[in-house]
């Protein structure tokens, strides 16, 4: 018998904790015990994992949690009154203790919470069944009563426990950390209240840790948790030991306590939980009584030949028919019809969707309306997707028009039901950079020093994160400042423990569960912290490991920005857009991307890609999806080769004669995930099982898997034909797809997006560019990067107008046709409200268009309509068609008094002697000062964030031209340490105070080619404070720096450009 520790907190305490699952259930062994307890604070964040992780290694898990119960009821949130919470320790006997521990912890969460998730007894006592209750630590009701003198009452709690959960499932908790000084007297009275009320004692340990010299790291964690300087906090726990503590020290810790010791052990061996993992549940999908979901999948799929318009061929017949198969014996078909009825809601309602991923490469999800592109057409396998080897579930990521993700998560919990339907919950962590810089402001460092030490990190990549270890191979000068620098030996060490801890819960960008029955029966569920969202507890993999597929549902603005064109093309041509049956080879689209228009096209903006699409030329949508997989890390080196033999056929050649029917379409190279399978099954012999096995080693990267898969490949080719050069020089071709290789039916999910986005720029340019300034609108550097781009095709964009704005960014329409200007709509104003603006356009449609300035104001009576909204509107250039902005602001109050007098009138005899209100005359204006230019377009910046009817920077472009270079040439031809000297303008700026109570700046200057960061340290500052204006035009010198390959300035020279 060993002993049990029933009262661990791991990271999933959320900065409070530092031991992460699997070095807990490690140390756990190490220690020769047979069990280990998880009691996380209010939550159950980590409770699969630490099953799973226990399972492996052969000890008992006991799942619990560190319970908050309410000083009175869990829906009393009085300030004052109920801020006060206990704590109490729940530990899952049992299966069903298991399903009821999720129950209170999810009620708690969505019913309790008031600071934190808090139980109240009415809910113990609804769920207390399957539950082994510890008294609780020294912040539990049960010590608190003792502390206090009320030991009948402490009695009376205990009683209640025995009521709740039964009497052989309660133990009177005890704790002996020396540092809780005033607990330990009360030890004695703890130990004679369990005995006069017969109950067994247990002893815990309050564990934040596994290792004594953890300590700093935790302490410096609470800091981090709580806004403090180390030591500081009232959670600080730096004057005791809250580690992981071994049998030996437990026995001498708790030898004056008959029973503490050997009761965790009892606790232990009384638990018995059997979680089945990966056996999914599907949602209660409804097909017509006496069939089969097999046989409806069927009935649907062989329809669908008829709604997508295609032959049944026996070839076509053939590869449903193999697909069916797989699915059926798989026990997807549920899966399939679920996913199908969803995107079937989404089209008839007009929600542009499309698939990500392998999910493209399944016909009978085509034939079903699930994914969007041709797998036949684009030769796209099956087996990527699904497969009969496959052991985990498929994946079918629909992306949706972001604007209506939400309509399609209301649509679910219409027809499955609101309690069974929740978004995934995921988990932000403390990653290289981020703790570094934590650690260092709750060391007090300056943060100089923690921005310094941050940005030598390099940033890392999707599924290949950065580590403090990783970053020291690449980035030789932040090894040396930890060799040679005190001050970052000691934050990297401290980072480096609390690295991939768990910092705090979000919702996750698409997951979606759909359950038979509420989701809280198999995770415990809460709301998101921003929000009113709820979330599970579990995350992506954990969710699936409980018995829920993952439902993607990632909402994407692109496809926003289609569906909001195709409604205005229709509002304004009379033209209906269906986006499958818009012509696929479009020469007006083609030609447009060989002159590398492509500012607003999915996937194919940004400099570098444009400049590779112009050298392409592309012909074909298979040139888009070559150029959508190829633009990533490592492939990219490929694309220069690609754009060779696309205008050049001659060079096109294979490595193998047996690669040209999966390689043809790519010229004879590598470009899609898929081609090292293919080359796996045809040169080195593989099946399926062997290829998906491929796939996933190369794709972590593990140096071990990599080289057995490197041999077993290597193997296969030469024993099917090959030499062991060919075979090796092609598994150097194959490294710069392992990690970033796109597979092929994603490509072609996106690259068909990316052409459709084209076509509607080329051929309805006006709709589309209006819609990417409404979809763009609160992202003020996009929304400037598109006004260039429309003035570069020739559009006006004004700013708005009273008369013609509607909410959002549109098309003017000058004699009922389509004009070359658009125009901002009033929801783009700054402190303008958005139901004022509805009044208004309502108004307008309603009674025509506002006459004068007079009738705007008779006409307008809105609650809203306040000194407030109206300078917002004259400011912005909203109201110049009634005069100057500036004499219509000197004439604010009179402005405000006949909008007023008008109102209080309407329907009465009139105070003016029946004035005539569609007359102007009688709103009589005083004379007042124009505006300046400069105030002018100081207005437009302060209400629309951009200058719109000219540039500030424009008196003294002269200036700039001298200068002899731009924030354009910086960013693109610079390097590291080059020092520059240009003319520009600071258009934002941002102060902060240094540990020396000293002040330094972040700036963004900008120029009329672009913008770029620059920093003010502390010294700079000082000396050039005064003249860092915003809208002033000043020369700038300094140095260009470069981290993770952003480009910024250091800030050591300022003067008047003049």
């Amino acid at each position: 018998m060993s002993f049990v520790h029933l009262h661990t907190h791991s990271h999933y305490s959320l900065l409070d904790g530092l031991t992460k699952i699997d070095d807990l259930v490690k140390t756990a062994k190490a220690h020769g015990m047979n069990a280990v307890a998880l009691t996380d604070h209010g939550s159950m964040y980590g409770a699969i994992e630490f099953y799973k992780a226990c399972k492996k290694e052969g000890i008992k898990p006991i799942i619990g949690v560190e319970a908050y119960i309410a000083e009175r009821t869990r829906f009393d949130k009085d300030p004052g009154l109920d801020s006060k919470r206990y704590h109490l320790t729940l530990l899952a006997k049992n299966e069903k203790g298991y399903r009821n521990l999720m129950k209170l912890v999810s009620r708690a969460n969505l019913e309790g919470f008031y600071y934190k998730p808090r139980m109240d007894k009415d809910l113990l006592k609804e769920f207390g069944e399957g539950i082994i209750c510890l008294s609780g630590c020294p912040g539990s009701e049960f010590v608190n009563l003792i502390k206090n003198k009320h030991l009948d009452r402490a009695k009376d709690l205990l009683k209640y426990y025995i009521d709740t959960f039964g009497r052989e499932n309660v133990f009177v908790e005890v704790m002996k950390h020396d540092d809780v000084e005033w607990y330990t007297p009360l030890i004695k009275d703890i130990v004679q209240i369990a005995e006069d009320m017969d109950l067994p004692i247990v002893g815990t340990w309050d564990s934040h840790y596994l290792h004594q010299d953890d300590a700093e790291a935790q302490d410096t964690l609470v800091a981090i948790n709580t806004g403090s300087e180390v030591g500081d906090s009232s959670m600080s726990m730096k004057n005791g030991d809250y580690s992981f503590i071994s049998d030996s020290r437990a026995r001498e810790i708790f030898r004056d306590i008959p029973g503490a010791y050997d009761n965790t052990a009892k606790v232990a061996d009384m638990v018995d939980i059997e979680i089945s993992l990966g056996e999914w549940v599907f949602p209660k999908y409804e097909i017509p009584e006496g069939t089969t979901y097999d046989e409806e999948l069927r009935r649907v799929t062989y329809e669908g030949f008829a709604s997508r318009n295609i032959e049944q061929t026996p070839e076509m017949v053939e590869r449903v028919e193999y697909e069916l198969e797989i699915i059926k014996n798989k026990g997807y078909s549920p899966y399939f019809l679920v996913v199908s009825d969803l995107l079937r809601y989404a089209r008839e309602n007009n929600i542009i969707s499309t698939t990500r991923g392998s999910a493209a490469g399944s016909f009978v999800s085509y034939l079903n309306f699930i994914t969007t592109v041709d797998p036949i057409h684009f030769k796209l396998p099956f087996e990527r997707f699904l497969n009969p080897f496959r052991p985990s579930p498929p994946d079918i990521d629909m992306d949706i028009a972001d604007n209506r993700r939400d309509d399609m998560i209301a649509y679910a919990k219409q027809k499955y039901g609101t309690a069974n339907v929740a978004q995934i919950g995921t988990f932000g962590t403390m990653m290289a950079r981020g703790s570094v810089r934590d650690v260092a402001r709750a060391l007090g460092y300056s943060y100089s020093i923690g921005d310094r030490l941050s940005k030598m990190i390099p940033m890392g990549s999707q599924g290949m994160p950065m580590t403090i270890d990783k970053a020291f191979e690449l980035v030789p000068e932040l090894k040396s400042a930890y060799e040679n620098e005190r001050e970052t030996k000691e934050i990297i060490d401290l980072a480096k423990k609390m690295e991939g801890c768990a910092r705090h819960i979000s919702v996750h960008a698409a997951g979606v569960v759909v359950a038979p029955t509420p989701v809280e029966d198999f995770s415990p569920i809460q709301f998101d912290p921003k929000g009113d969202k709820i979330i599970t507890q579990y995350d992506m993999y954990s969710i699936e490991e409980a018995g829920l597929l993952k439902l993607d549902f990632l909402g994407i603005r692109n496809l926003a920005i289609l569906g909001d064109a195709i409604e205005r093309i229709k509002k304004i041509r009379g033209i209906t857009i269906d986006l499958e049956k818009i012509p696929y080879d479009d020469k007006k689209t083609f030609e447009m991307l060989a002159r590398g228009e492509t500012v607003g096209v999915f996937q194919l903006s940004g400099d570098g890609m444009t400049v590779y699409v112009k050298d392409l030329k592309p012909t074909c949508v298979d040139d888009l999806n070559a150029m959508v997989a190829l633009y990533r890390p490592g492939p990219m080196e490929t694309i220069p080769e690609y754009i060779k033999r696309k205008n050049n056929p001659e060079l096109i050649s294979y490595p193998d004669p047996r690669m040209e029917k999966y390689l043809k379409a790519s010229y004879g190279l590598i470009v899609y995930q898929d081609d090292l399978l293919f080359s796996a099954l045809e040169l080195a012999g593989y099946n399926w099982e062997e290829a998906d096995k491929f796939r996933k080693a190369v794709g972590k990267k593990i140096p071990a898997e990599m080289a057995a898969q490197k041999q077993k490949l290597i193997k296969g080719i030469v024993a099917n034909g090959q030499t062991q050069k060919f075979a090796e020089t092609l598994w150097k071709l194959f490294e710069p797809f392992q990690a970033y290789g796109f597979n092929k039916a994603h490509a072609a999910s996106y690259g068909k997006v990316a052409y459709q986005t084209a076509y509607m720029k080329a051929n309805y340019p006006a709709e589309y560019m209006s819609s990417i300034l409404t979809a763009e609108s609160d992202d003020l550097e996009k929304v400037a990067e598109v006004i260039d781009e429309c003035k570069r095709m020739g559009f006006v964009v004004l700013p708005p107008d009273i008369n013609e704005s509607f909410s959002d960014f549109t098309v003017v329409m000058e004699n009922g046709k389509i004009s070359n200007k658009i125009r901002f709509g009033l929801n783009s104003i700054k402190n303008f409200g958005e139901e004022i603006g509805k009044a208004i356009i309502h108004d307008r449609k309603e009674k025509g268009p506002f006459t004068s300035l007079a009738n705007f104001l008779e006409r307008v009576h809105h609650r809203s309509l306040n000194k407030k909204s109206l300078e917002a509107l004259i400011k912005s250039g909203a109201m110049d068609i009634y005069g100057d902005r500036g004499e219509l602001l000197g004439n604010m109050e009179i402005l405000l008094a006949y909008n007023k007098q008008t109102e209080s009138n309407k329907g009465q005899e009139s105070l003016f002697g029946g004035m005539d209100y569609s007359s102007s005359a009688k709103l009589n204006l005083h004379e007042a000062s124009k505006i300046e230019e400069v105030d002018k377009l100081a207005w437009e910046k302060e209400f629309l964030g951009l200058y719109i009817s000219g540039h500030p920077l424009e008196k003294c472009s002269h200036l700039i031209e001298k200068s002899g270079t731009n924030i354009k040439e910086i960013v693109e031809k610079t390097a590291n340490g080059f020092p520059v000297t240009f003319v520009g303008m600071p258009n934002s700026i941002k102060t902060i105070i240094t540990k020396k109570n000293e002040k330094m700046a972040f700036m963004k200057i900008i120029d009329l080619t672009g913008s770029i960061e620059a920093v003010v340290f502390s010294r700079t500052f000082e000396q050039y404070s005064p003249l860092l204006l915003e809208d002033k035009c000043l020369v700038f010198k300094g140095k260009v720096s470069i981290r993770n390959n952003e480009k910024s300035i250091l800030l050591e020279a300022v003067k008047l450009a003049e």
